[in-house]
């Protein structure tokens, strides 16, 4: 063809190319960003399980977190928790916002109902939901996110 210029690598028969070396820088970028990945992933789940321990000291009741990755493309964890007034609620959502700040997790946003019957913090990566008990039955939030793990963050102590 006309103006098309093709350049073309020759090699010695005895010496063909690697079809391995290109791929090396690949694999080795590969390897470092599921590194890094795990590293994020596993400071997540740990604010996650710091937090609902936090809760369950705090006396929230009915501590539950899911692993949502690969289901939400929102999040990665749901932390969700029952309070018994208005007040605790209000209470756990600042310890909490607080913990996240001590984690480096800036809270993206959040979201309270008008009689604090139901409060969101938005984590990114860690959404919590604190409920009033009635609110959560009627949501339900567990039978939604059901198909999910369930993480374990007792310790064996039962803390």
């Amino acid at each position: 063809m006309p103006g098309v210029h093709l350049i073309l690598d020759t090699f010695p028969m005895d010496h063909p190319p690697d079809p391995n070396l290109s791929s090396l820088a690949v694999d080795a970028s590969e390897q470092r960003a599921a590194k890094r990945h795990a590293r994020e992933d596993a400071r997540t789940r740990g604010f996650a399980i710091e937090a609902a321990r936090l809760l369950k000291a705090l006396h929230g009741e009915q501590v539950l977190i899911f692993d949502v990755r690969g289901l939400s493309d929102v999040t990665d964890y749901i932390l969700i928790a029952s309070g018994t007034s208005d007040r605790q609620i209000k209470s756990l959502g600042e310890d909490l916002k607080g913990l996240g700040e001590e984690h480096g997790l800036t809270k993206f946003g959040g979201e309270v109902d008008g009689q604090t019957t139901w409060l969101v913090l938005d984590f990114v990566d860690v959404i919590v939901h604190l409920f009033e008990p009635n609110t959560r039955a009627h949501y339900d939030l567990e039978m939604m996110w059901g198909d999910a793990p369930k993480v374990e963050w007792e310790t064996k102590e039962g803390s």
